[in-house]
């Protein structure tokens, strides 16, 4: 009992916005977590291209036979199909777009069907060569271990959605080993917000999460960049042109995914499957680098070793495969293969910009690098994170400047001239979700109810002695929960029934009981709402059911439910003023 207690007394402490302390700590553990799912991840997913693909590197499609390269996907397309049909009970979305709708819409709780078919989804389209990425199913496992270590603790709503956040920033620095811009995607494209509460335990994750990769994985980036620096001052007129091609590039990106989703809807998950294995095989069948995530295609890139005409044709074979992969529902990531696209792209522009009369002086693989952030800006809507990864990937401080020109342009020409939103957001839509942000409810998900409750009240029957009665206002209560034939039936202010008492004394009554239904007063139509709720559920509930208090409870064993305290409307105003 005494343990119990103490675990209710700090959820409720956590149920505030600034417990720094157990947020760290959560943090910290939601960061290794996730971290040893992602490393499993990867280790089950390589290990098995390693033994499946001949040569060397977990990814060298290019050296299977034509029809292997046919077989694959189909074969891959097949299990996915039967997996999705067999466990996945309406599931559609996965990837870092679930994780956005969780967290508008259930305050960031997953489930463990999600999880697993994640997991096993990703590795199999992996594996089987499909156009798609890691990172995505990597923030998705992420942030599904963190919310279902908090759901395992019973904690509140608001630190759930915190420790969401931690996943999906463990997620994004194991894959890349960019911990910083793992922090800066989780706060830009998922928490949206920037507090010192929501910093540290992010911050923390991150560590974690990269210092485990870096155990099992070594330190080594994502990408082998090599020393670059610009060249001249004019060659920013290159990176402006580079920065709108990028935005228009994921324009088109987007629009692709959209309009396959869109004559996809009415299909089955089968037929899908089916459809995306034989897209890919064919494309792999002519071109095999777009099989698979394609890092070793991108360092091929970033070291100048494509030829222009092999760069349009990885561009725009990437574009075409992995459209169709996301569109269809194929489990995987868009991170990664806007790299790919970027990296293709920036190559593509600075061996064009060579056989101009000006020349270049700048190494080629600085512009794929460019391009890969002003591609992940455009058709994310993230240039925060992507500046940040191209910081972090290089080393070098002098990617600052035209990074910051490439990321902002190209998000600009996707969202204002193309008029269109992130990839995430459109494969929300296109399956039937809506996506929403509100400032007031961003405010509220970050306190709990458990902090706020009244918890100075006593719960009475409707009718109890006048002796009773002055024994209960001895303790100077704010609220009494009123029962009637064991429901809560309203919520009246103590001071109320102290009026009654009071009158009762000046007019010298002999009465011996008080109906606390009938004596004057104010009285709250209750409902009922669980401790680990937050503020903004509270106030959707206030709307939803016209209640005037909130009795907050939470079940402690089956069939009992312990009351914690009382909620009012004016309570949840004043805290988000």
């Amino acid at each position: 009992m005494r343990l119990a207690e103490r675990l209710d007394e700090s959820r409720i402490r956590l149920a505030r916005p600034d417990a720094l302390i157990q947020l760290a700590a959560l943090g910290l553990l939601t960061g290794l977590i996730a971290g040893g799912v992602i490393v499993l991840f990867r280790l089950f997913v390589e290990g098995v291209q390693e033994a499946l693909l001949p040569g060397e590197g977990p990814e060298n499609f290019e050296a299977l036979p034509l029809w292997a390269r046919l077989a694959l996907p189909v074969a891959a397309a097949i299990l996915l199909a039967a997996m999705f049909r067999l466990g996945g009970k309406g599931i559609q979305v996965l990837g870092v777009a679930r994780v956005m709708e969780r967290m508008a819409y259930h305050q960031g709780q997953c489930t463990w069907r999600a999880f697993f078919l994640q997991f096993f989804g990703a590795a199999i389209a992996l594996i089987g060569g499909h156009s798609v990425g890691r990172e995505g199913p990597h923030i998705f496992l992420g942030a599904s271990s963190g919310s279902l270590l908090g759901q395992r603790l019973s904690l509140p709503n608001n630190v759930i959605r915190a420790l969401v956040g931690c996943g999906t920033a463990a997620g994004i620095a194991a894959s890349f080993n960019t911990p910083l811009a793992g922090v800066i995607f989780a706060l830009e494209v998922v928490m949206m917000e920037y507090t010192v509460a929501s910093f540290i335990p992010v911050i923390l994750a991150a560590v974690s999460a990269t210092t485990l990769s870096n155990l099992v994985f070594g330190s080594e980036p994502a990408f082998a960049v090599p020393a670059m620096d610009m060249g001249s001052l004019t060659e920013l007129v290159l990176v402006l042109v580079l920065g709108i091609a990028a935005g228009a590039a994921s324009a088109a990106f987007i629009q692709m995914v959209q309009t396959v989703a869109r004559y996809a809807k009415p299909l089955s998950i089968g037929w899908r499957m089916l459809l995306a294995g034989v897209f890919v095989g064919a494309a792999g069948w002519m071109l095999p680098q777009v099989m698979g995530i394609g890092y070793d295609s991108v360092d091929a890139a970033l070291h100048g070793d494509f030829v222009l005409s092999m760069l349009l044709l990885l561009l725009v074979g990437k574009l075409l495969a992995t459209s169709v992969c996301i569109g269809l529902g194929v489990p995987g990531g868009m991170i990664g293969p806007a790299l790919f696209i970027g990296a293709m792209l920036g190559a593509l522009l600075a061996h064009i910009a060579m056989l101009t009369p000006y020349g270049l002086d700048t190494h080629i693989g600085f512009f794929a690098l460019v391009g890969m952030g002003a591609m992940m800006s455009g058709s994310l809507q993230a240039p925060l994170a992507a500046l940040t990864a191209m910081l972090e990937l290089t080393d070098n401080p002098e990617i600052i400047l035209p990074g910051m020109l490439a990321v902002v342009v190209s998000g600009l020409t996707a969202s204002e001239i193309f008029g269109k939103q992130s990839l995430f957001i459109t494969m929300l839509r296109a399956n039937g979700l809506d996506y929403g942000t509100n400032p007031v409810f961003q405010a509220l998900r970050r306190i709990g109810v458990a902090s706020v409750m009244n918890r100075d009240y006593v719960r009475l029957d409707t009718e109890i002695s006048i002796e009773r009665a002055r024994e209960v206002l001895k303790d100077n209560p704010s609220y009494l929960l009123i029962d009637h034939e064991g429901e809560h039936a309203v919520v009246m202010p103590a001071v109320d029934l102290a009026k009654h008492l009071g009158t009762l004394d000046e007019e010298g009554s002999e009465e011996t009981t008080v109906d606390l239904m009938s004596i004057p007063g104010k009285r709250l139509e209750v409902d009922t709402i669980e401790l680990q709720a937050n503020l903004q559920e509270a106030w959707t509930r206030f709307n939803d059911t016209h209640a005037e208090a909130l009795v907050v409870w939470r079940m402690t064993a089956p069939g009992i439910r312990r009351v914690y305290g009382i909620l009012t409307q004016d309570t949840v105003e004043q805290s988000y003023r």
